[in-house]
């Protein structure tokens, strides 16, 4: 069966069953049809465990985290475990592109399918529509007068669909481009803030423009952030669905992880911990993109730190990355081993298992990890789901519960912003240099200093370790360079974009709009 028959075939429990595995009432659910709920909790004292699952860079064959999440959710769950999933949410973008829907596979999916992968809950939207309403209120600022005296405007709009048209558009009187939603810094602040409070604080500091004595201008200067409040008030609520055994899932939240932070909200991950005794989340694309910015962001800024870090791969992927050689490719799964042993006493390796892998190939995957001191578990639960995972539960709870004494830290908060690049690329990716354009050094340098305690986000491309999607496997001797910067002061982070790094995508020939219809009012092509 396809993933879609599989998903729509299962046995879903009424969305109040699923929060009353949780204990939580049904005053405490906002129903969204049968099988999604918005919660309307705050978090409590008790606090889980947190597993981080990762991966190797991303190939056209897929690695699996979701899956892999999911069926870590599920194992524990039927081994005797309390374990809750945190995820993002899908973005429109990939679902009409070429990557496609986000919740899993196989055996291991949450459901329900279409409703998650299209407009779920309307989180999306209502980040869209904030978004855009600023972007309007700055353009109406500037047409009824300009009282703030505006000569740059910094903020951008934002759709959430893939469209290379928007990347660069005339309004007259003035240029402007698109981000896509997922990118945009609504969906930053979303996912970062604490409460309802807290994002009124941030969506205050977004920086939008420049006057003309070149003094900044904030988004509390437009007396918009009450308006932007009543469209995110439910958005800020993280949305619980479940997987197809019904386990609990808190999906919530969909930054990308090359162009942005790559991590679900931050109050659904701490609603999960006080919910289970074993939270499962992920970061988007490989180490060196979602889990990285997961670790310095996302814990930097939150007070949180995973117990356990689970390494993802498949075979198919490391010979991807060894142009068909394993022997060559599995050097790419070294590389983020050992950036991974940096950050935490607690790694696993887990294998996603395909038909077509042999014991000779798994044994060398095995050898390998273990020379790295690194334990390896293969998972068939994509075609079995949580049958005969007893092993591999108990082995991730021995791990989860291990003493983890590692706090690595990428840079200071002290050091200026050119210094944190420069040892995030050198250190962290293991590149020569650090390439400049134009005048890029000096911009940096020489930015006020009330930004040098700001967190980087490094934009890239999440193909390989480099700024360059065509050099793959474990590259050595090779220079990064940094093409531009935005400024997220109400997220509290600088994106760094290096290379050929687009916040806009398009849609390709094959993309797979061609693939979805509806037939007998039933949603189809979706993968």
């Amino acid at each position: 069966m396809t993933d879609y028959e599989i998903n729509r075939k299962a046995n879903l429990l009424p969305i109040k069953d699923i929060a009353s595995k949780l204990n939580i009432s049904e005053d405490d659910i906002l129903p969204y049809v049968k099988y999604m709920a918005k919660l309307n909790i705050q978090e409590s004292e008790k606090k889980g465990k947190l597993i981080l699952i990762t991966s190797t860079n991303p190939t056209p064959y897929g690695e699996g985290k979701t899956t892999l999440a999911v069926g870590v959710c599920d194992a524990l769950n039927k081994n005797g475990y309390s374990s809750i999933l945190a995820l993002r949410e899908p973005s429109l973008g990939p679902v009409f592109g070429t990557k496609g829907g986000a919740t899993g596979g196989g055996m291991t999916q949450v459901a329900p399918m279409n409703e998650i992968n299209l407009h779920f809950t309307g989180d999306f939207h209502a980040i869209t529509t904030a978004n855009n309403l600023i972007a309007a209120i700055i353009d109406s600022h500037i047409f009824n007068g300009n009282k703030l005296e505006f000569k740059d405007v910094y903020f951008q709009r934002c759709m959430d669909v893939n469209d290379r048209s928007l990347r660069h558009i005339d309004l007259g009187f003035r240029k402007d481009s698109f981000t896509i939603t997922a990118a945009s810094e609504i969906m930053a602040i979303l996912t970062l803030a604490k409460d309802i409070s807290d994002l009124r604080k941030k969506l205050d500091n977004i920086l939008v423009g420049k006057n003309k004595d070149n003094k900044d201008i904030y988004l509390k200067e437009l007396k918009c952030t009450g308006s932007l409040l009543a469209l995110l008030k439910d958005a800020m609520k993280p949305n619980l669905v479940q997987t197809l055994e019904n386990n609990p899932a808190l999906i919530h939240g969909g930054p990308f992880a090359n162009i942005a932070h790559g991590c679900n909200s931050v109050i659904a991950t701490k609603t999960a911990l006080s919910l289970a005794d074993y939270t499962i989340t992920e970061a988007g694309f490989g180490s060196d993109m979602g889990a990285l910015k997961f670790l310095d962001i996302k814990c930097g800024l939150n007070d949180l730190y995973p117990d356990l870090i689970i390494m993802n791969s498949t075979i198919r992927s490391l010979k991807y990355h060894g142009n068909g050689d394993l022997s060559k490719g599995i050097e790419n799964l070294k590389f983020h081993i050992l950036n991974m042993q940096k950050f935490t006493d607690n790694l696993l390796v887990i294998l996603n298992r395909f038909q077509d892998d042999t014991d000779e190939e798994i044994k060398i995957l095995e050898d390998y990890c273990k020379s790295l001191n690194v334990k390896m578990l293969i998972s068939n639960m994509y075609k079995n789901g949580s049958l005969d995972t007893k092993e591999l539960a108990n082995t991730i709870v021995e791990y989860a519960n291990k003493p983890n004494k590692k706090r690595y830290k990428i840079y200071n908060l002290s050091d200026n912003i050119v210094l944190k690049i420069e040892k995030y690329c050198k250190d962290i990716f293991g590149c020569r240099e650090v390439i400049f354009k134009d005048n890029l050094y000096e911009e940096l340098n020489n930015l006020d200093k009330k930004y040098q305690k700001y967190k980087i986000c490094i934009s890239k491309t999440p193909a390989s370790i480099t700024d360059n999607p065509k050099i793959l496997g474990f590259p050595k001797d090779f220079d990064m360079t940094v093409t531009g910067y935005k400024i997220n002061n109400g997220a509290g982070f600088i994106t760094i974009l290096m290379g050929n790094v687009i916040t806009m995508p398009g849609l390709s020939s094959s993309a797979n709009y061609l693939n979805i219809d509806l037939q007998d009012d039933e949603i189809i092509g979706i993968f």
